[in-house]
């Protein structure tokens, strides 16, 4: 069973950095992508950052520029690096996966996902 687990979660300042980790089961077959989500209180889920099987990365409008996301294929982790934190950032962010080469920042396609880990930012 594939299990994916948030880490790295925490309060900070506006213009303030954090690394999020993302800890998940190796693959036993087939291509994956991955992509890390945010839900704030009241609102959607939505996608803030991809990378896909080929290494590609995409980002949604508001965090390009600021936020990063890498993958430790050796160690199987998954990271987002957020700097320059607005308050507006300040979400329950989760980490997914899905049985696809390319992944999009549609919810409904990701076969996995963690329990997310909470982010405060202050202004």
């Amino acid at each position: 069973q594939v299990q994916l687990v948030e880490s790295g979660g925490g309060s900070v300042q506006a213009g303030g950095s954090l690394k999020l980790s993302c800890t998940f089961s190796p693959s036993t077959s087939g291509d994956y992508c991955m992509a890390w989500f945010r839900q704030a209180p009241g609102k959607e889920r939505e996608g803030v950052a991809i990378i896909n099987t080929d290494g590609s990365t995409s980002y949604r409008d508001s965090v390009k520029g600021r936020f990063s996301i890498s993958q430790d294929n050796a160690e199987n982790i998954l990271y987002l690096e957020m700097n320059r934190m607005e308050p507006q950032d300040t979400a329950t962010y989760y980490c997914a996966r899905a049985r696809k080469f390319y992944c999009t920042m549609r919810a409904n396609i990701y076969n996995y996902w963690g329990r997310g880990t909470q982010v405060t930012v202050s202004s």
